[in-house]
């Protein structure tokens, strides 16, 4: 099932929580009788119980055929998460690019946080400001939280999945390098988008088995797979719920394969007008254009 945060193209419309049936988005407070929230956000937030309803619409044929049935070209897509509690990211956890940053493999994940500033969705185009002179794509797979998660065993982890999507780590790499931690280079404002949907982690049987691309005005920059992860997805979220309470909601991206514009030789950054494309086999594909932030 294809969750997705959808907004009409009409005056005053909002974002509401809907799902990918037939290529058809069906709204998901409508179709439950106001049994599900109209908010994406809160609909995360009730956790599995509200997957677990959906996942009952999406069998039902006769919502296709409803008023609160509409076609893609009647929506705009939103990251499907809008406001999440918490965004955390795992730097180098693919080999081949700690290799490529000249960085030595970790010992424990390397964990930094974005903001909800920075997210956008799969229809969006990505800011470029005019602090950064060295704009870098970063393809990830992402994982939203279904349900409270403290202390988790390995063996436990993925059943705390809601569901999987695909991020891109849009990184300064002046603004991340010129001081120890990373924040100010990796949540500029309307730089990373998250999406175009998430896909229940029941129809993702292998998230450690996928194809992960991404492409830069047609050229192939990184082209790996998630069996390369130095950390795996259940050791990631053991490791971060011993130290940090993991809510319904909460996205983790699991970091990004070698193939980065600042390893490029020479580096290769995004400008405006550029186009990028993000691939992750069972998930989908986004595409977004660079602009000039306004």
């Amino acid at each position: 099932m294809k969750i997705v945060n959808y907004r009409l193209h009409q005056p005053f419309a909002t974002d509401r929580v809907g799902i990918i049936v037939e290529n058809k988005v069906i709204d998901m407070a409508s179709a439950s009788q106001q049994q599900l929230p109209v908010s994406p956000s809160d609909f995360f937030a009730m956790g599995q119980p509200a997957i677990e309803k959906a996942k009952e619409i999406a069998t039902n044929n006769q919502h296709l055929q409803a008023s609160y049935a509409f076609d893609r070209s009647q929506v705009t897509l939103g990251p499907p998460v809008p406001d999440p509690k918490k965004i955390i990211c795992v730097g180098t956890n693919y080999a081949d690019h700690v290799a490529e940053m000249g960085s030595e493999l970790p010992q424990y994940p390397v964990l930094f946080s974005k903001f909800s500033n920075a997210l956008i969705g799969p229809e969006d185009a990505i800011h470029k400001s005019t602090a950064t002179g060295q704009l870098d794509y970063e393809v990830e797979l992402a994982l939203v939280i279904g349900k409270k998660a403290s202390s988790v065993k390995k063996e436990q982890a993925t059943s705390y999945i809601a569901g999987y999507t695909i991020g891109n780590d849009i990184s300064a790499r002046d603004l991340q390098k010129r001081t120890p931690q990373w924040l100010q280079g990796k949540s500029l404002d309307h730089t990373t988008p998250i999406g175009p949907w998430v896909v229940t982690a029941d129809e993702v049987k292998q998230p450690g088995q996928l194809d992960i691309r991404s492409y830069v005005n047609g050229e192939e920059r990184q082209s790996s797979n998630t069996r390369h992860f130095i950390f795996d997805i259940p050791s990631l979220i053991s490791f971060i719920s011993d130290l940090i309470t993991l809510e319904p909601g909460d996205i983790i991206l699991t970091g990004t394969p070698d193939g980065v514009g600042l390893a490029m030789d020479p580096p290769q950054f995004l400008q405006t007008g550029d186009k990028v494309r993000l691939e992750i086999e069972q998930i989908g594909e986004m595409e977004h254009h660079i602009v000039t932030k306004p």
